[in-house]
């Protein structure tokens, strides 16, 4: 007899579906997977083995063919153990199911027969439903991040026998239930505040409209002017995760295993602040078994470089695709893996290696050729996709003296981006895209229209200031998003004049 278990597997975060046929038949005792098994496939045996033992079922001496179908794609991952074992159970006559065509298994067996928790629950559920499936049984750690999607029966299982029982009918399992509105409402907000950042009315303001726009933010300025403090703050104003936002957070970081132990989907902006020693890798994805990196760990979130220059030149130039286009392809022999990295990037740097370049207050000890070669590190080409380029000075003795209570808190400016997001929305229905910084050329010309006026202040701008046409459109895409938040339809003079001095310390420090 052909057994036939269901279970499925990833390739990026495209999901496609397993089928683990068992053939147990007389022979030379022997046991052979096929189908492009990995390494950790092919281990599978000894744990199965062992696992069957502890939960009073045997191997049986007999010739068993295991085939995983599709058979031209390579498999990977442990979580085959389960269906692989239950496919030879079946096979063998030791667990008379017949029907298991809507059921689908996961899970890494230990040799006591318990079941290990597997790394992207959340995209295999959701793979296995549109495919069909309509029970779905997973390792108990994985089965709340499954239940996500409620079109499906979730079962969690602790071991090998516990399944075995639920479906001999001995012992039913309970059906795993999640109330993904009352996750929404019970979500932790950022305990960090705006009104405890003292002074830098400017670099406040302008980081405001970065956030209403998603644009890509630089901050300048000498050590200890708050840059860090700003940057970390940012995801108190951004507005909540939609349902889908945190759909797509959430399958990036299960399959990178980031996913914490008690919280089923990722609920609040992800703030990725990866150490400047990170690698290429490390930042965008990569591997032998390619895994996400910081940038989509930072999906519909925020991307955190501090010190700037203090990455490595490789690092930094692989961000300039993936920024542009929202999504990092990473290309090997056995495949492309694609995975979405749709960010805010938010970058500081000191000005000059000692990071009093143009502090009133200190003197800069560093030459001219130490300063450029500093500010080399960062290309024209990454800067050019950087929105807003915002000096962020050192704060004033009497600043700092001031009450908490003086300064707006994020929820105050948060209303204000949420409006402004609104507006985008509405603005943007149907196009597929859902703020000011995805705005295609064609869309450009239709929503960022200028009067005479304006149109002379950024021809005048964009000669005096030798910007690249990247940089104009991105002076548009800021002056829109200004727009909206003061409510105005047309962009107004005043409006590109904010944005124009957004776009000027890459002049005074790279010209």
């Amino acid at each position: 007899m052909i057994a036939k278990i269901n279970s499925a597997g990833l390739c990026g975060m495209q999901g496609y579906m397993i089928q683990a046929e068992a053939d147990v038949s007389p022979g030379i005792p022997a046991w052979e997977i096929v189908g492009l098994p990995d390494v950790a496939v092919r281990e599978s045996k000894e744990r199965i083995r062992s696992a069957v033992k502890h939960a009073g079922f045997q191997i049986p001496g007999k010739r068993m063919v295991i085939n995983l179908a599709p058979a031209d794609v390579k498999k990977e991952g442990a979580y085959l153990d389960l269906p692989i074992a239950l496919g030879i159970l079946v096979s063998s006559g030791q667990l008379p199911i017949s029907d298991m065509a809507d059921a689908a298994f996961f899970g890494e067996l230990s040799l006591d027969g318990r079941l290990r928790p597997i790394k992207g629950a959340l995209p295999l559920a959701i793979t296995a439903y549109q495919n069909g499936i309509r029970r779905l049984f997973l390792p108990e750690e994985n089965a709340r991040e499954a239940a996500v999607v409620s079109e499906i029966a979730v079962y969690g299982i602790s071991s090998l026998g516990q399944l075995l029982e639920h479906l001999l009918g001995e012992a039913a399992l309970k059906k795993v239930e999640l109330d993904v509105d009352a996750l929404f409402r019970q979500a932790a907000r950022s305990a960090l505040d705006f009104a405890e950042v003292k002074g830098q009315k400017n670099a406040k303001r302008a980081l405001e409209v970065a956030a209403a726009g998603g644009h890509n933010v630089l901050l300048i300025g000498p050590p200890g002017s708050g840059k860090t403090m700003l940057a970390q703050r940012i995801p108190s104003i951004l507005p909540n995760l939609s349902f889908a936002e945190a759909l797509e957070v959430t399958k990036v970081h299960s399959i990178a295993g980031k996913l914490k132990k008690d919280e089923p989907m990722v609920l609040c902006r992800p703030f990725r602040s990866p150490h400047h020693t990170v690698s290429a890798v490390g930042l965008t994805g990569g591997g032998s078994n390619p895994k996400p990196g910081e940038v989509s760990l930072a999906h519909h979130g925020v991307l955190f470089l501090d010190e700037l220059p203090e990455f490595r030149k490789e690092a930094l130039e692989i961000l300039r695709q993936p920024l542009e286009d929202g999504t990092v392809t990473i290309t090997r022999a056995n495949g492309s893996y694609s995975y979405p990295c749709n960010v805010m990037l938010v970058a500081s740097m000191n000005p000059c290696p000692c990071g009093y370049y143009g502090d009133k207050t200190h003197e800069c000890s560093c030459t001219p050729a130490q300063i450029q070669r500093y500010l080399g590190k960062v290309s024209g080409p990454l800067l050019d996709r950087i929105d807003l380029h915002i000096e962020v000075p050192a704060v004033a003795y009497e600043e700092l003296e001031q009450k908490q209570e003086t300064g707006e808190s994020s929820a105050k400016i948060k209303e204000r981006v949420d409006r402004a997001r609104e507006i985008q929305m509405a603005r943007y229905r149907g196009s597929g895209i859902y703020s000011n910084s995805q705005l295609t050329p064609g869309l450009m010309e239709e929503f960022c229209s200028l009067e005479p006026a304006a149109a002379e202040l950024l021809k005048q701008a964009f000669e005096n200031l030798g910007l690249s046409a990247r940089a104009h459109n991105r002076i548009l895409k800021v002056a829109r998003t200004i727009a909206d938040l003061s409510g105005s339809k047309d962009i107004e003079p005043m409006h590109l004049a904010e944005a124009i001095q957004y776009r000027s310390l890459d002049r005074k420090f790279w010209a």
